[in-house]
Parts: C-alpha cells; structure tokens; sequence
C-alpha cells in the first residue's frame, strides 16, 4: 500500500511539469490595443487601425479592424502571402491593378491573393470599416507599399470606355 502510494506521488510529481507547460488560451481584452492613426504616406484621408493580433510563431498573421473616413483609402500595395479582407460597416470600393473598381459592403468577403496590386477604402460619402487578416512572409514583412491611388483611379474615371461610360 505505501508503494503504490510512493508510486502515484511519484507519477504526479513527474506529470506536473509537463502540464504547467501546455499552452492555454489567452484573452486580449478590448480596449487593450491602442488605435495607431493610418499613415499619411500609405493613406488618403483619415483611416484609423485598431490591431486585434500581431503575427506569431504559432499563427503567421496578423488582424485588425481598419476604419477609413468617407474618401479615404489605401495607397496601392501587395502582400507577400495574401489578406483576407471582411467589411463589416459601410460601402467601398477595392480595385486589382489593371481591373475595374469594385464596390464592397457588409459581409462581403474578399480574398487579395500573394504578390496582387490592390488598394481598398471608403465610397466618397461613406465611411467603412473592414477586418483583415495578413500572412506575413519568413522575414516578419506582411505588406509592400506603392504609389498612392490617383483621384481619378480611386473615382473609376480611368475605366471609363469609349462612350464615356464608367463601371
């Protein structure tokens, strides 16, 4: 009886490590995160970011909400390995390089493949926020920004056809 005490006690005392060890879930309460002021040199207009998570070893990507004022947006920009983009209040617009402009709203859902020029940003009279979720790449780089969005790319002006008809 005393060994089989010795024995269990034993097992506990060498169990025990392993299970302090164990990852366990985290909770980053709101409010937590300071917003970080869209950067002029990446932004037309007034956008606000509000970061939700950085990349880690665990998940290599990174979050946040992203708010941009009516007008604003993105200047052109690629991701190394894509970004997941929801809107979730508001109208606006996205456009590939060398696409159409495209008008997205809440519960739109859009997929920015590796290596796609892109931009995206609120109509002109409306705000709109929108979740993203960017891979980053092995040397910690999520984004590589380009030129700014010219008035007429970010109005569709230059996909007007030859009636003078715009998308």
């Amino acid at each position: 009886m005393k060994l089989n005490f010795i024995f269990t006690c034993t097992l506990l005392l060498i169990s025990l490590p392993n299970v302090a060890a164990q990852p366990k879930q985290s909770i980053s309460e709101a409010g937590s995160r300071p917003s970080i002021a869209g950067p002029e040199q990446f932004f037309t207009g007034a956008a606000r970011i509000d970061p939700l998570f950085p990349a880690t070893d665990e998940i290599n990507a990174s979050a946040a909400y992203v708010t941009f004022e009516p007008g604003t947006r993105t200047a052109w920009h690629i991701h190394p390995k894509g970004q997941q983009i929801i809107v979730t209040q508001g109208v606006g617009y996205t456009q590939e390089w060398g696409k159409p402009r495209q008008q997205i709203k809440p519960g739109d859902v859009i997929w920015c493949p590796a290596g796609i020029k892109h931009w995206h940003g609120a109509a002109p009279k409306t705000a709109m926020t929108h979740l993203v979720v960017t891979g980053q790449d092995n040397e910690g780089r999520n984004v590589s920004w380009l030129e700014k969005v010219s008035d007429e790319q970010y109005l569709g002006q230059d996909q007007a056809d030859k009636t003078g008809k715009h998308p």
